[in-house]
């Protein structure tokens, strides 16, 4: 029969190891450090969204059509899409919030960003606000997007 002892340092043991484990990006507010070359590459047309808040079938559908990107080509030489995909691959969404494709791999599509930013929370004139001009626009109202951070209470409307 285990001792108080054991169980307890048994339990420090588990909690060490969590805390120094990177983060995950499968749960909410769990982030990764964004790869260099991915954030050189996307944040220099908008943020560089975290990996987590699209399933890895999203991320490989939007990197084999980077001809075609939301009506840009942003096409990235082999060895760029290699890194960046596995990249995006190994750590995209898998939690329960992020368990499908949204239609056209948009986040601002996705089932979760929906209930998020309902009509009576987020004002539709509120996506026309010339600061804001569309759903992708993150960082218009969330003050700490380009570090990965969504959290309402880091939210400012745009006057």
């Amino acid at each position: 029969m285990p001792t108080l002892y054991s169980t307890l340092r048994a339990l420090t043991g588990v909690l060490l190891l969590t805390l120094l484990l990177p983060a995950r990006a499968d749960g909410p507010g769990a982030r990764v450090p964004l790869l260099p070359r991915y954030e050189q590459e996307c944040a220099a047309c908008h943020i560089a969204y975290p990996p987590g808040l699209l399933p890895a079938v999203s991320w490989q559908r939007l990197m084999n059509s980077l001809d075609q990107h939301y009506g840009s080509d942003a096409t990235l030489d082999a060895a760029g899409v290699q890194e960046i995909a596995g990249w995006l691959d190994r750590h995209a969404g898998t939690y329960k919030r992020v368990n499908e494709a949204p239609p056209e791999n948009r986040i601002t599509r996705s089932a979760w960003f929906l209930r998020k930013h309902r009509a009576d929370e987020v004002p539709p004139e509120l996506w026309r606000h010339p600061a804001v001009k569309s759903a992708a626009n993150c960082a218009a109202c969330h003050t700490n997007a380009a570090q990965g951070r969504f959290n309402e209470r880091d939210i400012r409307l745009p006057r």
